[in-house]
């Protein structure tokens, strides 16, 4: 099991949302504030420190929880690659809003000085996406370590629980919190799930991550493989595979069959295409990109 692709290739709100953490985490660190940057009852309903609604999604409050972290967000990027970036950008809002919301409804009722301060950072949307990582990623390899049965998805999991664990009941609460939230959005609460930004999004964010990056290669627009290949590979696709052209059933793949092919590292568009040629045949679809990719 893996993330697809190496680097952020078609995950470019992800990449946006890995490089605010690190900037975020970093500044406050210099100036020796990141264990103070948590939410608190007391900060936002009597002083009213609205500023750390923001910031305290942003930045951790520790050198090995913005480690952990960042390599949760680095894995999840896959869920970027199967929904889409417009869809993605609606999960991250749910998420980051209704774990927030969650915190502070908690904080309200427990009034535990312990809790008094979370911890900060990105954790509703890190435990929010364990969600979909529990139910939609499978399994595809076990294998044992003195006697105890481990698999693939094992580490991202023990990379979690030692994030959630990190500092302790400052961590536990917004990392449940997450979970609830993820929870809430696969249900489809509100019908969240329909809902997704403009198009514009995608782009947007690959020319905000782009200078921080120095580098646009990783950056570039979602390659549409089928449209790129030469006309001879076309050619050959199509005398190989049966027309989709006049058949309205062909037109739009389940979304299902689309989510199987990006999450084998393939691009969505072109994993659309594909299996718009190959009237819904995942098989042969596979076969269409892996053949358009020889050349």
């Amino acid at each position: 099991m893996n993330g697809g692709p190496t680097g952020f290739n078609n995950a470019s709100v992800t990449r946006a949302f890995v490089i605010a953490c690190a900037l975020f985490t970093i500044f406050f660190g210099i100036r020796g504030r990141p264990s103070k940057l948590g939410l608190s009852y007391q900060d936002i309903f009597k002083k009213l420190q609205l500023w750390k609604l923001i910031v305290s999604v942003f930045a951790f409050s520790s050198t090995p929880e913005l480690m952990f972290g960042l390599y949760l967000l680095y894995y999840f990027r896959v869920f970027e690659r199967q929904i889409g970036s417009n869809k993605y950008s609606v999960f991250i809002m749910f998420s980051v809003i209704v774990s927030s919301l969650l915190e502070i409804l908690a904080l309200s009722l427990f009034k535990d000085p312990a809790l008094n301060l979370l911890t900060s950072g990105p954790y509703g949307l890190i435990f929010s996406s364990f969600v979909p990582f529990y139910f939609d990623i499978p399994i595809s390899t076990r294998f044992r370590v003195f006697g105890i049965r481990f698999n693939d998805k094992s580490f991202i999991y023990l990379a979690g629980l030692q994030l959630l664990l990190s500092s302790w009941k400052r961590s536990i609460l917004p990392g449940i919190c997450g979970i609830l939230a993820g929870s809430l959005y696969r249900i489809n609460f509100l019908h969240i799930r329909k809902m997704k930004f403009p198009e514009f999004i995608s782009p947007f964010f690959t020319r905000l991550s782009s200078p921080a990056t120095g580098s646009s290669s990783t950056a570039a627009p979602s390659r549409n493989i089928l449209g790129n290949a030469p006309s001879y590979v076309g050619r050959q696709v199509e005398g190989n595979y049966p027309s989709s052209i006049g058949d309205p059933a062909a037109i739009e793949p389940p979304e299902d069959s689309i989510a199987t092919l990006v999450s084998m590292g393939f691009d969505r568009n072109s994993a659309r295409q594909a299996l718009v040629r190959a009237r819904n045949d995942v098989n042969a679809a596979t076969n269409i990109l892996l053949e358009t990719q020889s050349h």
